[in-house]
């Protein structure tokens, strides 16, 4: 429309007119507005498992160099196994006769020229005991007597506490899951034995160590500090979660249908860990006295900035946190003035990177993360026992996401607290110089699993 038409419009057109134009300027801008934020996204680096949470199993995997294009290590030169210590058997072969000239030889008086190990498994088998058990009259009383089953073969299950344990340890360790770890038993051991007697026995296992578990229980209820994770779970078919407690001696998995603060709350039952060391979930926040945050999540979010284009800021925290983390690595090394000296120099480092200028998106929002929880960066500088990245935690939950990936969660509560329970157990053992065998059968006799308990 040109100026001439406006000028022949009346009042009442031209308001018309003008309305439709703001109309159509409203939309546009609408418009204009979501391809902004639709470019913006576009423009965001990509999430991998270096600059955020996303697992490794998601994250691209990059390619092996193309031969020749890179030059060869040069190998190293081979060596033997080492010979064991203790040997069961020891075969000595000594010559008879003189392989040049037949001439016979006398045993004695010949040196050792050579020796090795030769290591082979040998047949294995279910070993059936039949328990039979014999009655009578009493001649004196006439009252019937029967005779006592040996200790651990009472009446019940036909199914021993060592197999109990290698049920409990191939599936809640290693993942196998009930169909395969059937076929297993029969494969190796000779032994038949359903999905459902493997189902019953793994149930009777994890009630035999709620002992165990509460002897944890208790141990962490003590713990100066406490380090904590959570991770997803299925339970029945829905969503449940697996919390893990862990102290310098005691590790203690819970299942819950809840990922809130009050699982914590629950297991602490009034206890207030000196330092609580997690991530930035608030679920796991005040929950002790001081806190140390996971310096490798923040890790992840200052090398996610850097990804955005803060070359200043992001670069700036990224050599600071590291820097803290080979320092907390010289605890005992070093005098603890040194390490005061330390916290105050990282303080005063993170004071000057914060009134940088801000000059990119990226910078603001990282700034902002920084500034909310700055308090608990520097912790693991002030006392040894604190780690400065929540890695701990993580390691205990891997497993158990291992066998969700495998098995797809769990059918019962029942088998997913079992679950928990021997994981406890397992975990526990090992920070206590105990193998994942080991602990489950000490736990199944009702012996301890950890130093206090």
């Amino acid at each position: 429309m040109n100026r001439q038409e406006l000028e022949s419009l009346d009042k009442p057109a031209l308001i018309d007119l003008l309305v439709s134009l703001l109309a159509r300027i409203e939309a546009l801008e609408a418009e204009n507005a979501q391809l902004k934020e639709r470019l913006a996204k576009l423009e965001e680096p990509p999430k991998t498992p270096d600059n955020s949470s996303v697992p490794p199993s998601k994250g691209q995997k990059a390619n092996r160099p193309e031969p020749g294009g890179k030059k060869r290590r040069k190998g190293r030169k081979g060596v033997t196994r080492r010979l064991a210590e203790n040997p069961d058997e020891e075969v000595d072969c000594k010559a008879e006769a003189c392989p040049h000239c037949a001439h016979a030889l006398e045993p004695d008086g010949q040196k050792l020229a050579h020796e090795y190990d030769h290591v082979d498994i040998p047949p294995v088998t279910a070993r059936t005991t039949r328990v039979r058990i014999f009655a009578c009259r009493c001649p004196g009383c006439g009252r019937k007597a029967r005779g006592t089953p040996p200790e651990g073969m009472e009446p019940g299950t036909p199914f021993g506490p060592r197999l109990h344990a290698f049920a409990a340890y191939l599936h809640h360790h290693h993942a196998i899951a009930y169909g395969r770890l059937s076929r297993l038993f029969k494969e190796i051991w000779n032994l038949s034995i359903s999905e459902g007697a493997i189902a019953n026995a793994l149930k009777r296992t994890g009630t035999a160590m709620a002992g165990s578990r509460e002897d944890i229980l208790r141990l962490l209820r003590r713990a100066r500090v406490m380090c904590s994770d959570e991770t997803g779970a299925r339970v029945e078919g829905r969503t449940a979660w697996e919390w893990v407690f862990v102290s310098s001696h005691g590790v203690l998995h819970e299942m819950a249908d809840t990922r809130g603060a009050v699982v914590a709350r629950d297991i602490l039952d009034g206890h207030e860990p000196e330092v609580w060391v997690s991530d930035r979930y608030t679920a796991q926040a005040g929950h002790g006295r001081d806190a140390q945050v996971c310096l490798a999540h923040v890790l992840r979010d200052v090398q996610y900035a850097i990804d955005e284009g803060d070359g200043v800021f992001a670069p700036g925290v990224r050599k600071l946190l590291r820097w803290v983390v080979a320092k907390h690595r010289r605890w005992g090394e070093v005098k603890s003035t040194t390490m005061a000296a330390h916290r105050r120099k990282a303080d005063e480092r993170l004071d000057a990177l914060l009134a940088l200028p801000v000059t990119t998106r990226a910078h603001e929002k990282l700034r902002k993360q920084v500034l909310g929880w700055r308090a608990w960066y520097f912790t693991c500088l002030e006392r040894p026992d604190v780690p400065p990245t929540n890695n701990i935690s993580e390691r205990a939950l891997r497993p158990s996401v291992i066998m969700r990936k495998v098995t797809n969660g769990f059918r019962s509560w029942h088998g997913a607290h079992g679950h928990a329970t021997i994981r406890s157990v397992i975990g526990t053992g090992a920070l206590n110089g105990l193998s994942p065998l080991q602990a489950i059968e000490r736990a199944i006799a009702g012996k301890p699993v950890c130093v206090a308990a």
